[in-house]
């Protein structure tokens, strides 16, 4: 299985990974961009992917990012469709109390590649019953 990478931009830097067990790439910022508190901006990454059939990219926040300076992924986990070959840019938002600079190069988010299911969608009158049927929000207790 190969993931196809296109540099957007010469400088713009190859997904990697830490550790060969890894399940998510590291994702990297192409431009410097200052966040303000409680504002979000896509960061570009100069990337664009060519997925494996059968296969989403998930953007997931990368944890020290998330809890050092309170910046993680707006729409957790973003999707990155087998179909999208344009560049993948990440919605990072600010929960700190003060601005924060993503700078070039920087690791912002990481991508993860699932394979996944396209049911065939079709109308019912009716459900099968459970045992948590039409209880909504909250259904199994507090």
């Amino acid at each position: 299985m190969q993931l196809r990478i296109k540099k957007l931009a010469p400088e713009a830097q190859l997904p990697t990974r830490a550790h060969d067990s890894d399940a998510g790439f590291d994702l990297y910022a192409a431009a410097e961009v200052t966040i303000s508190v409680g504002g979000n901006a896509l960061i570009p990454t100069g990337i664009a992917v060519k997925l494996p059939a059968g296969t989403v990219g998930l953007i997931h926040p990368r944890s020290g990012l998330a809890a050092k300076h309170r910046v993680t992924v707006l729409n957790a986990p973003g999707t990155v469709d087998e179909g999208y070959t344009g560049q993948i840019l990440v919605n990072l938002i600010n929960h700190g109390s003060e601005p924060y600079t993503v700078l070039h190069h920087d690791r912002i988010a990481q991508l993860v590649i699932k394979e996944y299911l396209a049911p065939e969608v079709i109308e019912v009158d009716e459900l099968e019953a459970t045992d948590r049927s039409d209880k909504g929000h909250g259904s199994t207790g507090v």
